[in-house]
């Protein structure tokens, strides 16, 4: 019998509401058939939504919440203050039984991340980083960290997230020995802002990692590394530069295929949109933590959620029997 693997799902919180998680997550349960997932909202819409697309209820468990943290809640005191909330019993059931693998989030990305940091912190209360795997021109990936979670970071910081992207790149991708970049203003060494100087000193020092040197925005995508480290604001922006860079491109490619009629353009539309549609890639991924939390775009639609799970399901699949240390990288 093929191993089951338990996700689960807090369905609060979307741009497009419960009703997009759950179709989203009855979609998944037919392309994956060692899925099992764990439901977290309101329980009557849940059940219904469930029933409404024939979903193989035998292998969903709901948990019932009342209560949502949304995006106007300040993170950490709608973490301590709404015990009931999606979100916090998610993360309460995920950090209290074995048998849940990891978590997905569509909502408040500060709250998640606060969360995951009161409920599958490490002894060491490492600081989590939010990671995300971008497709490069060589056609292999780089994790980008930091994306989000923190916006101003010292050096030290900085080569701690350096060391979780590597780890995470070697245990996701299998790659050896990871390439670390440091995003700055130009490749020279006395390129940068002071903390990105000083963090380069201290990664060239650095024996435990292959650093490879400073990046310029330009060539975040090339493949050049493996993992790009960056302050939470400038990765932020790397990220949301391409993701609209894409989406550009792929409008205007859209419309002179409309405008010509020419298939051929179509197919690599489609191409295009397979590659660099967030709604294919996944979500970010947050490091540090005893348990793998995928952070899915608030923007999400149902066919984000499959890719979502998806991605989920690779990175436990890949450890074959489930570590709760996996992602304890401190």
């Amino acid at each position: 019998m093929e191993k089951t693997i338990k996700i689960v799902i807090d369905t609060k919180g979307a741009d497009k509401g419960a009703q997009m998680m759950i179709k989203g997550a009855a979609m998944a349960l037919s392309e994956y058939p060692a899925l099992e997932l764990c439901l977290v909202g309101d329980a009557e819409l849940i059940a219904a939504e469930l029933k409404a697309h024939n979903a193989d209820v035998a292998r969903v468990e709901i948990i019932d919440a009342p209560d949502e943290i949304t995006n106007y809640d300040s993170p950490a005191v709608a973490v301590f203050g709404k015990p009931e909330s999606s979100l916090v019993r998610a993360l309460t059931a995920l950090s209290e039984r074995d048998d849940l693998a990891g978590l997905i989030n569509a909502g408040s990305t500060g709250a998640l991340i606060a969360g995951s940091m009161r409920y599958l912190s490490l002894k060491d209360r490492v600081r989590p980083a939010l990671a995300a795997v971008l497709p490069a021109e060589s056609g292999g990936f780089t994790c980008l960290v930091d994306t989000g979670a923190t916006i101003d970071c010292p050096p030290a910081l900085l080569v701690h997230f350096a060391h979780l992207g590597s780890a995470f790149m070697k245990e996701y991708y299998g790659i050896e020995s990871p390439g670390v970049a440091l995003l700055s203003n130009g490749a020279e060494p006395t390129k940068g802002n002071a903390a990105v100087k000083e963090a380069h000193q201290l990664l060239a020092a650095d024996e435990s990692i292959r650093f490879i040197g400073n990046l310029e925005g330009n060539s975040a995508l090339s493949g050049a590394a493996d993992v790009l480290v960056a302050d939470g604001f400038a990765g932020n922006q790397v990220l949301k530069c391409s993701e609209g860079m894409a989406r550009r491109l792929i409008t205007d490619i859209v419309k002179y295929a409309k405008k010509t009629g020419d298939e051929n353009i179509m197919k690599l539309v489609g191409h295009l949109m397979s590659v660099y549609d967030f709604n294919s890639l996944g979500g970010g991924i947050i490091l540090g933590i005893s348990k793998p939390v995928i952070k899915a775009h608030g923007a999400a639609n149902e066919k984000t959620v499959v890719s979502v799970i998806g991605m989920m399901m690779r990175m436990l699949e890949n450890k074959q029997v489930y570590d709760r240390d996996s992602f304890a990288i401190s």
